[in-house]
């Protein structure tokens, strides 16, 4: 891995992070639709957040890596990673500037379907 600390490569630390927060948030979705408490659109708000600010950083130790290492390249299932991973953080960064609308647009029925 180029992008290491210590020997330790970077990129698979950090994705841990957006995956829990767009799984949290998807979660937070469901709870808030079901229940119409505020608590539940304000926790996937933040969730969408910090999940899209780790996901650019992952995204960027990732790119490196990617660009970094010609065997990585050659394999085709690290494109297919790549692609996909922008195609979740370029839909994440979308749901999130739906989830600053209000409370219920900003989760039904466009948030939910998005954080699924």
């Amino acid at each position: 891995s180029k992008a290491s600390i210590a020997g330790h490569p970077i990129h698979p630390m950090l994705v841990t992070i957006p995956i829990a927060c767009f799984v949290g948030t998807l979660l937070t979705d469901i709870a808030y639709w079901r229940t119409a408490e505020m608590t539940w659109a304000n926790f996937s708000a933040w969730l969408l957040t910090v999940g899209v600010i780790v996901g650019i950083l992952a995204a960027i130790a990732g790119l490196t890596d990617f660009l970094g290492g010609r065997r990585i390249r050659e394999q085709p299932t690290a494109w297919l990673h790549m692609a996909g991973n922008l195609v979740v953080l370029v839909l994440s960064f979308f749901n999130m500037l739906i989830h600053t609308r209000d409370a219920w647009t900003s989760v039904v029925p466009t948030g939910l379907i998005l954080s699924a």
